[in-house]
């Protein structure tokens, strides 16, 4: 989390360029929405289980990471003048979706965009209980799960992507979800066998250069990105403040 944020600043300051991440977990995690309260949670199952706990800088609702054999999380930080949209969160979703679509599609998954939900009101604790608009279905049911956070025209925006579930231990982490397992479905279910992890990542590098005409480089940290992640750690997202979203 500190890493995204740390490229995010970056980017508001014209320093770091704009970015497409995918990455696992190790352990599994849940991550809370920047808004959240940790009774969403049931934080003894997770230090129970081994599941690490993390409060992310971006919104929405609590996700469960479950390692990269079952799902894959992404993050897009950029601009809107990067992109070539109005400074407006749903235009940057749709944006994102477009190629989040054709990359599914590419793997075989009939997934479509919902740009209006059927239902509206609250926030669920649980990300999967509930599609937001310019989020990912297939057959009714919600694959994939994304949150923004901005700061003038720059954003970071996450995502997760599932490729499969376990759907015993949802149940134990979300105690206040009724069923967390009923709204959502996963790249296996709409495959008939969980893809690999790295085929999901080359499959959406390749749908966001084909959509939008761009041309991917792989790079790693420069020394002040690296900087600006450790202090970011140290000062915010291993402390329990943070965490308990009090900092």
């Amino acid at each position: 989390m500190a890493l995204d944020e740390a490229v995010w600043r970056g980017r508001q300051a014209g320093t770091s360029p704009p970015t497409l991440r995918c990455y696992g977990w190790a352990p599994p995690t849940v991550s809370l929405g920047y808004g959240q309260g940790l009774d969403v949670v049931d934080v003894a199952a997770c230090r129970r289980l081994g599941v690490g706990l993390v409060r992310r800088p971006t919104g929405g609702s609590a996700i469960y990471h479950d390692g990269p054999e079952r799902e894959l999380t992404y993050s897009v930080i950029a601009s809107s003048d990067d992109l070539g949209v109005p400074v407006d969160v749903l235009a940057t979703y749709r944006w994102i979706a477009l190629a989040l679509v054709r990359g599914l599609r590419a793997l075989g998954a009939p997934a479509e965009i919902v740009a209006v939900p059927e239902t509206d009101g609250p926030a669920p604790d649980f990300c999967f209980a509930r599609t937001s608009r310019y989020e990912i279905e297939v057959a009714g049911r919600k694959l994939v799960g994304s949150a923004q956070r901005r700061h003038g025209r720059a954003f970071l925006q996450h995502g997760s992507i599932l490729i499969a579930v376990d759907g015993p231990r949802l149940r134990t982490l979300f105690p206040t979800t009724a069923d967390p397992l009923a709204p959502l479905t996963t790249l296996e279910a709409a495959l008939g066998h969980p893809p690999k992890f790295d085929d999901v990542a080359a499959a959406l590098e390749a749908a966001f250069e084909g959509e939008h005409g761009l041309t991917l480089k792989a790079g790693g940290l420069t020394a002040e990105e690296t900087a600006r992640m450790e202090a970011l750690v140290r000062d915010r997202y291993a402390t329990e403040a943070w965490l308990a979203g009090s900092a």
